[in-house]
C-alpha cells in the first residue's frame, strides 16, 4: 500500500511541478528503519529495464528491491538497482537513494571498489544520504565529526574491534544502541546491539550470552538478515574453543550466508572460526580459515581479517595482508591484543567444569 502512495505521490508532485523533498523523506523513512513487511513480497515483478517507463515505475522497482533484499540474493538486489539507476528517471534526491542501496549490495558483494565510487558519488553530492554514505567512507578520526545521522558510535566500534580493543568496542556499540532507541531507529538499534554482542563474544562468554538475549528481542520484529547472521556468528565466537559442534554450525552458517549473498559476513564468519581453531591450537583448521579468509579478501575489502587470523594464532607471516590497513598503536599492539583474546579463552575454559 505504501508503495502505491509513494508513486501516486511522485506523479503528482511531477505532474504538478511540486518540491520532491518531502517525498524523498517519505521514501528514505520508509526503507531506513529497515522494517520489512512479509506482504511487500508480492510487489515483486521480474521486469526487464525497458519496462520502467516513468519516473513512478522506477521509484515502485526501488521499493520493492529494497523490501526484498532480506529474502533474495544480493546480487538480484544489485541487478534491479543497477536498472533503475541506468535509467536516469528517478529525480535528485530518490537517485540518490537508489544509487547509496545499490553501493550497499555492491558491498555485501564484495564489490569494493564499484560501492566506494557509489559512497562517493553520494558524499561529495551533500544530499539526502550524505551523512550515511561518510559513514562507509569514515575512519577513527572522522568517525568523531560524523554525529548521529553518520553513526558515528558505531564507526569507532567497527575501528576499534579489529585492534582488538574489544572493551573500547562495546562501549562504542553500547552508545550507539542508546542513540538509536533516543531516535527510535528500531534497525540501527538492533543492528548495534547485535556488534556489542559479537565483540563482547571474544572476551567473555556469561556476559555475551546476555547480550545476544538482548539483541534477538530487538530482532523480533525486525527483517534484518545480515544483522540476525551478526548473532549467529557471535554465538559462535562465544561457543570458541570447546566442541566440534561449533564447526559444524559454521558450515549451516556458511551455507545460508551464500544463498544471501553476503560476502563480508562470510569474512566475519571464517575470522570467528579461526578464532575456535586458534583457541583449540588447531594447526591445520587454523591453516584452513586462513586460506579461506584469502579467497574471500582477494579484492581486498576486508583483507586485513588475515593479519587478525596469524594473530590470535600468534603466527608471523613476512608481509601484510595487503589491506593498506595501518594499526593504530602499532602491529605488535593489535596482534599482543588478539592473542591475549586466546590465551584468555584457554584459561576460561581450562577453569570452566
Amino acid at each position: 500500500m505504501l508503495i502505491g502512495c509513494l508513486r501516486q505521490g511522485l506523479t503528482l508532485a511531477r505532474d504538478f511541478r511540486l518540491d520532491l523533498g518531502w517525498l524523498a523523506q517519505a521514501a528514505w523513512t520508509y526503507v531506513s528503519d529497515s522494517v520489512w513487511e512479509p506482504l511487500t513480497a508480492a510487489a515483486h515483478n521480474d521486469r526487464p529495464e525497458d519496462h520502467l517507463e516513468t519516473a513512478a515505475d522506477a521509484l515502485g522497482e526501488v521499493l520493492s528491491a529494497l523490501a526484498r533484499r532480506q529474502h533474495e540474493h544480493r546480487e538480484r538486489t544489485a541487478d534491479r538497482l543497477t536498472a533503475v539507476v541506468d535509467t536516469g528517471r528517478l529525480p535528485g534526491e530518490l537517485h540518490e537513494m537508489a544509487v547509496y542501496y545499490l553501493a550497499k549490495a555492491q558491498r555485501d558483494l564484495g564489490r569494493s571498489a564499484d560501492s566506494q565510487q557509489g559512497m562517493q558519488l553520494i558524499a561529495d553530492g551533500g544530499e539526502l544520504n550524505a551523512p550515511a554514505a561518510r559513514r562507509g567512507l569514515a575512519a577513527l578520526d572522522a568517525a568523531r565529526t560524523l554525529g548521529w545521522a553518520g553513526r558515528h558510535h558505531r564507526i569507532e566500534g567497527d575501528v576499534w574491534w579489529p585492534h582488538g580493543d574489544m572493551d573500547r568496542a562495546a562501549a562504542a556499540y553500547e552508545a550507539a544502541r542508546a542513540e538509536a532507541e533516543e531516535h527510535g531507529v528500531a534497525g540501527e538499534r538492533a543492528t548495534s546491539q547485535a556488534q556489542r554482542a559479537f565483540v563482547l563474544a571474544f572476551t567473555d562468554p556469561a556476559r555475551a550470552n546476555d547480550e545476544l538475549d538482548l539483541a534477538e528481542q530487538l530482532l523480533s520484529e525486525l527483517d534484518l538478515r545480515a544483522t540476525t547472521l551478526t548473532t549467529q556468528i557471535a554465538a559462535l565466537a562465544r561457543d570458541a574453543g570447546t566442541t566440534a559442534e561449533v564447526e559444524d554450525r559454521a558450515h549451516a552458517l556458511r551455507t545460508e550466508i551464500s544463498v544471501a549473498g553476503l560476502a563480508s559476513v562470510e569474512a566475519t564468519l571464517e575470522l570467528a572460526l579461526c578464532f575456535h581453531h586458534a583457541v583449540r591450537d588447531d594447526h591445520e583448521g587454523i591453516a584452513v580459515g586462513i586460506g579461506r579468509l584469502r579467497e574471500l579478501t582477494g579484492s581486498g575489502d576486508y583483507a586485513y581479517y588475515t593479519d587478525i587470523a596469524h594473530f590470535m594464532a600468534d603466527r608471523h607471516f613476512h608481509a601484510v595482508s595487503g589491506s593498506q590497513a595501518q594499526s593504530l598503536d602499532g602491529e605488535h599492539a593489535t596482534r599482543t591484543r588478539w592473542h591475549s583474546l586466546v590465551t584468555a579463552r584457554r584459561e576460561h575454559l581450562r577453569a570452566t567444569p
